[in-house]
């Protein structure tokens, strides 16, 4: 190869890497901000989040009366219930 082709075949490849990284950024942003955005504004089927703090059993004997006894067990100890 001589020096023309090799300097234009250089700069043929660091343009391709330009633009597929300037491709690759605007596409990272446009997800980014569709999951902020998704993030922002909760549908009705997202579960809510668990309240930070304590946990507090449902000591309801309606509820009560449906619990499995490792649940309950759980509850008493303090932790937040894992099974049913």
């Amino acid at each position: 190869m001589n020096r023309i082709s090799r300097g234009v075949m250089g700069a043929v490849i660091a343009g391709s890497m330009l633009t597929g990284g300037f491709a690759g950024a605007a596409i990272f942003a446009l997800s980014t901000t569709a999951n902020a955005a998704t993030a922002a504004s909760p549908s009705a089927s997202t579960p809510a989040a668990p309240a930070a703090g304590t946990f507090h059993p449902n000591e309801d004997p309606t509820h009560e009366a449906g619990e499995s006894a490792a649940r309950e067990a759980q509850e008493n100890a303090g932790q937040m219930p894992t099974v049913p």
